[in-house]
């Protein structure tokens, strides 16, 4: 019998997890998206998992930081109206969200947890301080932002699961997210000085 030739596998990895958990994300969605699936995708026990992340929640939480590190990055000016930039970078976070299954769940949840998902919190405050909002307000404003663009994507995607399973046979009128998101918009815009 001729020798075998042994593939040799990369090192696991903070970042081969995180991409192997997103992968399956796609795939299986948030339910199944286990340790033991993750380690079996990559071919090890799943204790050795452990020895990048404390938990799975730590876990989940640097993939919901993945899933918005994939959003596309602004291509607005910087001095573009402030409305301007706080349109496009919502709609970016919602287009990242709604490209994983459950993807809106996951970030929402980990942000909530205070586990992940803290950057367009961190990118929106300022934004919106330089824009004439008051220090106290900004950071409600901001995270207002940030409950409109999950909730909005959680809502799509639970109805897009609904419909999978028969739930659901009614078509869906067309998403109302960009009006949703121009409303809010002047209502914070109204708090201006």
């Amino acid at each position: 019998m001729p020798p075998t030739r042994r593939t040799r596998q990369q090192p696991l990895s903070h970042e081969r997890i995180v991409a192997t958990a997103l992968g399956l994300l796609s795939r299986v969605g948030l339910p199944d998206l286990t340790m033991r699936a993750i380690g079996t995708e990559l071919g090890v026990q799943q204790s050795a998992l452990y020895h990048h992340f404390a938990n799975k929640q730590a876990m989940l939480g640097a993939v919901a930081d993945e899933i918005l590190a994939r959003a596309p990055r602004p291509s607005t000016p910087d001095d573009a109206p402030w409305q301007a930039r706080v349109q496009e970078r919502c709609t970016q976070l919602h287009a990242a969200v709604t490209a994983y299954p459950d993807g809106a769940d996951l970030v929402m949840s980990m942000w909530a947890f205070g586990m992940g998902g803290q950057t367009p919190f961190d990118e929106l405050s300022p934004l919106l301080r330089e824009a004439g909002i008051s220090p106290a307000v900004a950071p409600t404003a901001a995270r207002t932002l940030l409950h409109f663009v999950y909730g909005h994507a959680y809502d799509e995607q639970s109805h897009d699961v609904a419909a999978r399973s028969g739930i659901l046979t009614a078509e869906r009128e067309p998403s109302d997210f960009g009006t949703g998101l121009r409303i809010l918009v002047s209502g914070i815009e109204a708090l201006l000085p």
